[in-house]
């Protein structure tokens, strides 16, 4: 340990190193249930290149590893410490270095907060779409890790779409430039893409060239109630099939609605199985809703609300704003799923989500990416309870096997951490184990990068 501090601190300020046991503990762990987190010997903030490429050439010598973290809002433990491992925070590499509105990128550090990039091209009119939920907390270094998604995605599209090029400091401490700032550009294999979604396992990210969009009209919102999540899916099927693009189409189960009126006294009807989100930004939204609005009441909706303005959208997008956090009071924990399957199947999830829930006796609520097939299912437990939280964890198995069953992949864009390794091996079947641990070892031959994650 004393070998260890003596190093860092000869290539860092003093500031930068944090090693009192109680506050280096509180940077154990990301948001995460069920996922153990170790002790780690020391955390460094860097603020340069320079300084990462320290850190990565002491941790090489001495053979300590390193776990690479942002904002620590993920939800599969992939920014979990280790014990005796350095933590490096990348929070305060936190300048945006460039935005240009002819190339259409931005080039920023990993620390820069995803919602402060947004309202900084927006300012420029322009458009920097993956929004995760937790946008105004999440870093765009965390977001490249776990391959980040949002509420736009079914137009839009999610983070990995929108790296052009990074800058990676590697695991012995050498930089590495993948990418390009151009348009198009395809000399030699697509590292950028390989490290999108790798959570730190491959290389500490240090800088991004980010593709931009113009910045779209103003959306409009509509929402529909249902009978059934069946009949709801059963919208989202249409929509999809008569060639709609909406901006965003998101669903709510019962047990979320009625999670969120507890909560927020939103007023939707006790009899509401399911309501549907429907968005567009095109230049004539009202029409688009108006369509989406007829498919809607074909596939059984029971009320077709559409907004009038911006004011009424919002007030709408409320409900699914507040569905996680009306989900949390309902029990003393939650572990949050993140299952994709495809869209012609999505009825077929949240009805096996439904019976797992009777089955173990527990509250699961759903919301989900309707558009994407990506669902969120919610396992409301009591941690202070051995049973429950038994159960809890059971039922979360059973929701991935479902997902993998219905031709469906274990996360959709919450990353793997650990809380989904088994699973992992099971959705890519042993070659492809095989493969993607032999690209670890090319990259990582030490295996200090995030030790115990994804693999």
């Amino acid at each position: 340990m004393d070998d260890l501090l003596a190093q860092l601190r000869a290539g860092l300020p003093a500031e930068a190193l944090i090693t009192d046991p109680d506050v280096t503990v509180s940077y154990a762990n990301d948001m995460a249930s069920f996922c153990e987190a170790g002790t780690p010997a020391v955390v460094v903030l860097p603020r340069t290149v320079e300084h990462v490429q320290h850190v990565m050439r002491t941790a090489t010598a001495l053979r300590v590893p390193v776990v690479p973290q942002g904002a620590r809002t993920g939800l599969s433990g992939a920014a979990n410490a280790s014990d005796g491992c350095i933590v490096l925070s990348l929070t305060k590499m936190d300048r945006i270095l460039e935005i240009n509105p002819v190339d259409r990128i931005a080039v920023v550090e990993p620390g820069v907060i995803n919602a402060t990039l947004s309202r900084a091209v927006g300012e420029q009119g322009l458009y920097y779409p993956p929004d995760p939920s937790s946008w105004e907390m999440c870093t765009i270094g965390g977001n490249i890790g776990t391959a980040s998604g949002g509420l736009c995605c079914v137009k839009y599209g999610v983070t990995a779409e929108y790296v052009l090029g990074l800058e990676v400091v590697l695991a012995d401490g050498r930089l590495l430039s993948t990418g390009r700032r151009t348009a198009k550009g395809v000399a030699g294999y697509d590292l950028t893409r390989l490290f999108v979604g790798s959570e730190g396992s491959l290389g500490i990210v240090v800088k991004a060239v980010l593709a931009l969009r113009p910045q779209p009209p103003q959306q409009l919102v509509l929402a529909a109630e249902f009978a059934s999540a069946a009949a709801a899916c059963d919208a989202v099927c249409r929509i999809m099939e008569r060639g709609h693009t909406p901006s965003l189409l998101e669903l709510m189960d019962r047990t979320t609605i009625r999670a969120v009126n507890a909560m927020a006294n939103m007023g939707l009807p006790d009899t509401t199985e399911a309501l549907l989100l429907a968005a567009f930004d095109t230049p004539d939204p009202a029409a688009d809703l108006a369509a989406v609005g007829e498919l809607c009441t074909a596939a059984g909706a029971t009320e077709v609300v559409p907004a009038e303005d911006a004011v009424e959208s919002e007030l709408l997008l409320q409900a699914r704003r507040l569905s996680l956090t009306a989900l949390e009071t309902i029990k003393s924990a939650t572990m949050i799923d993140d299952v994709c399957v495809p869209r012609s199947r999505l009825a077929e999830m949240l009805d096996g989500t439904a019976a797992i829930a009777g089955k173990y006796d527990l509250t699961i609520g759903v919301c989900a990416h309707a558009g994407d097939g990506n669902t969120h299912p919610v396992v409301c437990f009591d941690q202070a309870d051995p049973d429950e939280s038994r159960r809890a964890r059971e039922s979360f198995d059973e929701i991935m096997a479902l997902g993998l069953e219905l031709g469906g992949t274990i996360t959709g864009e919450h990353g793997v951490g650990t809380l989904k390794k088994e699973w992992l091996s099971r959705e890519l079947g042993p070659v492809g184990l095989e493969l993607q641990r032999g690209i670890k070892r090319t990259f990582d031959p030490l295996g200090l990068l995030n030790p115990g994650k994804l693999f």
